[in-house]
């Protein structure tokens, strides 16, 4: 069996995406049609373009819309740099669309820039590695893939502590300047070669 796989037949292990590899194909629906729900995502969507693919527990969560609008906010800065963002959680697009529709001041994502995605099999968290099997939810994990597919970047953590949208656009500017960024680079620092 895989070291640290949950799964019984030791296939996670294999099945994790690994940085420097290609990131796992995935297909799943999406609330990028909200009204009627029809749209769907894969993969080769995003060939010829960076996506930022991050994983969050649950809908009507208190952690998960700070994440979820701030990125919503920084949209823009995502864009300029040729990035698409797609949040996933194992919630389904119905659940997604009440959230959207739901006011800011309730608890709600509603004005979200980017769509939600439904991994309700709970295949494509368990491929990228941040299902949390007992429960059937994902961690907190940021995934930067390349305009070829192949992963850059990945950080995977626990549910109470939220991402830094900062950090997601140094890090993504960082892999695209293509030099070695020293700690707390940022875009008009030197690169080390």
């Amino acid at each position: 069996m895989a070291e640290n796989c949950e799964c019984t037949d030791g296939s996670c292990g294999s099945a994790t995406a690994k940085v420097g590899q290609p990131a796992p194909d995935f297909t799943m629906k999406t609330t990028a049609d909200l009204e009627n729900l029809t749209s769907t995502a894969s993969l080769s969507d995003y060939k010829g373009k960076w996506l930022v693919l991050f994983f969050y527990p649950l809908d009507f969560t208190f952690v998960c819309p700070t994440e979820i609008t701030a990125i919503s906010t920084r949209y823009d800065d995502f864009t300029k740099l040729g990035a698409e963002v797609l949040g996933v959680s194992t919630d389904s697009v119905f659940s997604h669309r009440a959230w959207i529709k739901m006011s800011r001041d309730q608890g709600g994502i509603e004005g979200l820039r980017y769509p939600l995605a439904s991994d309700i099999t709970k295949e494509v968290a368990h491929a990228y590695g941040v299902l949390v099997e007992e429960e059937g939810i994902a961690l907190r994990g940021l995934f930067i893939i390349d305009p070829q597919g192949i992963l850059q970047y990945a950080v995977i953590h626990n549910l109470n502590v939220g991402r830094s949208v900062d950090e997601t656009l140094r890090v993504l500017v960082a892999i695209q300047s293509g030099g070695l960024c020293g700690v707390d680079w940022h875009k008009g620092d030197t690169t080390l070669g």
